[in-house]
């Protein structure tokens, strides 16, 4: 992945090689709209990092450009006023809040989905455990055990301690 630097700021290539050094991805430069649309239709960015100035002058540029930039972590700067140190810790701190943001989620996703299990696992063996106190005929009463078995032993893996 690389990152795309929106900006007209003379000395941005200069930028760029700094901020590329220092984040180990290299960056692409669009000094203005049409070029910025154009590398975003090309190819995905980690992050695309727009001048504030191009925000102020031409807020309808810069909401194309969220808008295109799809999952790419987005960075507003003032490049007049910030150097590349700057740009560099502001790109960094997006970046470890995306993958917390990240982290979180997939935790939740996966809470969510062993809730799901475990409710589904307790019907299975709840009504198993009913259809076996009816009376049933040999080979009725034999699947009805192995489906009430797997569902103990599937709960038992889901109530074994997660390694993550």
């Amino acid at each position: 992945m690389s990152i795309l630097m929106v900006t007209g700021m003379e000395g941005a290539r200069n930028c760029a090689d700094v901020v590329a050094k220092h984040l180990n991805l290299p960056v692409e430069i669009a000094e203005g709209r049409r070029m910025a649309l154009s590398a975003l239709r090309r190819q995905e960015f980690t992050a695309v990092v727009v001048d504030e100035t191009l925000t102020e002058c031409d807020p309808a540029a810069a909401d194309a450009i969220w808008e295109r930039a799809g999952l790419a972590i987005p960075v507003q700067i003032n490049f007049a006023l910030a150097g590349a140190a700057r740009l560099i810790r502001e790109v960094r701190a997006a970046m470890h809040r995306r993958e917390r943001e990240q982290s979180l989620a997939r935790r939740a996703a996966a809470a969510a989905i062993e809730t799901e299990l475990k409710a589904t696992v307790a019907g299975l063996l709840l009504h198993s455990e009913l259809a076996l106190t009816e009376n049933l005929s040999a080979p009725a009463g034999d699947r009805i055990r192995l489906v009430a078995n797997l569902a103990v032993h599937l709960r038992e893996k889901l109530e074994a301690p997660h390694t993550t």
